[in-house]
């Protein structure tokens, strides 16, 4: 049975799920906003979208993050950047989650993670809060109605906000716990209601599952030429780097805002939706995005909103400046109907320099992009994670270390192998800031990006006269036609010279001693590469 109650030992039980109360099977996305609302989880937006509140946490709890460590991954496992659970915390959490649950409602969602059904993931996600199986539905791959009855979960998700866990008895750090048994082929979330939790831990998973099949996992947008995949771009970034709404142009056709694989096949989307930042969202710079907010069956989060009226205020951010809003792919008219791309023709790595002391954007040699992949140079903004509150400079490795179960060597290795077997030019971009560092300068303006980017993608920009950069090495356009050339040269955008050589000198130094763990573990053209 499908959108309705059934028996709970009927689905679950194989899985020693029992004793629960009603459970709302694959329930579409009316049954479950008007389960939502019914259960007071949030309220009815205009137009139809979900207005809600994720309560104490509006980001995510990376800290939290855990891996089961059984002899399976022991050797596997990038411990330093991953948490350690013991097997017998975790099944003493499982065994209290379950019964926690006994007698409530639960909502259930199987879906795919993955386009490409010769690498996708089949995953079941079992929801306390009727608006989580919405957001899931959104952002992870709706199977066809008469496929659900044959389905058969590899991987299953249990979250449950009202359960807090205890540290001692679990192994854990806190109350709030995600933790991941590559044993069990289990996810248990609690104490949370930050909905992002759930996507993030399935690209953790994809993360780790995917280099063994010879599959790039990538944190990153992608898009394509309209009518020809052969012409695919990414976009590596942070959250808050870019990579939704550059990768939403207009002119190009929208494989997805955020996960990706690269596989023998070329790229394919891992979601089926996009989970976009809303803070300060502009109509007529964002006008597909903006007009998601609005749209029925929209999940958005945190954002504050008149009691009468419902008009969302997209520049308030009392909440969190991690406002944000969930919904499926199709809402966006020029999105691909099918996740798949070719082999990237363009990588592009977004970075948000808060120093404001990177280009807008700059060639870069496979050694080179290798650096900059590894380093993963940006700022965390604000809201993203718990605790961010402005701009904060930070290296995560390619481009995603808090979801990065391996060794980041190993998807540095993979990309290495894939330009160097398929062909790409590779860009640095930088979305931060110009003219000074944070609280002096400013963001880099979004047209002047967009004009580069389009010049870079159609092929026009490799043709244009290029100097080198004197801190990092790497190529930067002389000029380019409707870009302020100041631009191009940050050193002209600072009024005080001397104050920009050194925050270059300062960034320089920040990247070697950054580097210098990676040293051991990668091939000497790499190494020729870095700087400092």
């Amino acid at each position: 049975m499908t959108n309705g109650r059934v028996n709970p030992a009927h689905q679950l039980a194989h899985q020693g799920i029992t004793g629960l109360g009603n459970v709302y099977y694959n329930s579409i996305e009316p049954a479950l906003i008007d389960a939502a609302v019914q259960r007071g989880e949030g309220k009815l937006g205009l137009g139809g979208a979900f207005l809600v509140s994720t309560g104490q946490f509006t980001g995510r709890s990376p800290k939290d993050k855990h891996i089961v460590r059984t002899a399976s991954v022991e050797n596997t496992v990038w411990w330093e950047n991953n948490a350690a659970q013991s097997p017998e915390g975790f099944e003493r959490l499982y065994e209290d989650m379950l019964a926690h649950m006994q007698g409530r409602d639960y909502f259930v969602q199987d879906l795919y993670a993955g386009a490409d059904p010769v690498h996708r993931l089949d995953v079941r996600v079992v929801t306390e809060l009727a608006w989580h199986g919405l957001f899931i539905r959104h952002l992870l791959r709706r199977p066809a109605r008469e496929e659900l009855d044959s389905f058969v979960p590899e991987w299953t998700i249990i979250n449950c906000p009202s359960f807090k866990a205890d540290p001692k008895r679990h192994d854990c750090r806190s109350e709030t716990i995600i933790t991941m048994n590559f044993d069990r082929k289990l996810i248990l979330i609690a104490n949370t209601q930050y909905a992002g939790e759930n996507k993030k831990s399935v690209f953790t998973l994809l993360n780790y599952l995917l280099p063994e099949k010879g599959v790039m996992p990538m944190h990153c947008s992608a898009n394509h030429a309209i009518g020809n995949p052969v012409d695919t771009a990414v976009f590596f970034g942070l959250s808050g780097t870019g990579k939704t709404t550059l990768s939403a142009s207009p002119d190009r056709t929208l494989i997805g805002d955020d996960e990706h694989g690269w596989s023998d096949r070329g790229t394919f989307n891992f979601e089926g939706g996009c989970y976009a930042k809303t803070i300060n969202l502009n109509p007529e710079a964002e006008p597909e995005i903006y007009r998601t907010t609005h749209t029925f069956g929209t999940v958005v989060e945190n954002m504050v909103y008149d009691p009468e009226t419902l008009v969302l205020d997209f520049d308030d951010d009392s909440l969190t400046a991690n406002t944000r809003c969930a919904y499926p792919l199709e809402q966006i008219s020029n999105a691909s109907a099918t996740g798949l791309g070719g082999h990237p023709k363009n990588i592009v790595m977004l970075t948000c320099d808060a120093f404001g002391v990177l280009p807008p954007i700059a060639r870069l040699t496979p050694a080179q992009a290798m650096y900059h992949f590894l380093s993963g140079f940006t700022s965390k903004v604000a809201g993203t994670e718990r605790g961010v509150t402005e701009p904060t400079p930070t290296f995560s490795t390619c481009f995603g270390a808090p979801f990065m179960p391996r060794r980041p060597e190993v998807y540095g290795k993979l990309l290495q192998q894939k330009i160097a077997k398929h062909g790409a030019t590779c860009w640095l971009v930088n979305t931060g800031w110009t003219g000074g560092a944070y609280g002096t300068g400013k963001r880099m303006p979004i047209k002047a990006t967009r004009a580069l980017l389009s010049a870079a993608l159609d092929g026009s920009l490799a043709q244009g006269e290029f100097r080198r950069d004197p801190n990092f090495g790497f190529e930067v356009p002389v000029a380019v036609a409707g870009v302020d050339a100041t631009l191009l040269n940050p050193r002209d955008t600072w009024a005080d010279k001397a104050a920009y050589d050194a925050q270059a000198a300062k960034l320089v130094s920040m990247f070697a001693d950054n580097f210098a763990q990676y040293v051991p573990f990668i091939d000497e053209d790499v190494k020729a590469a870095a700087i400092g």
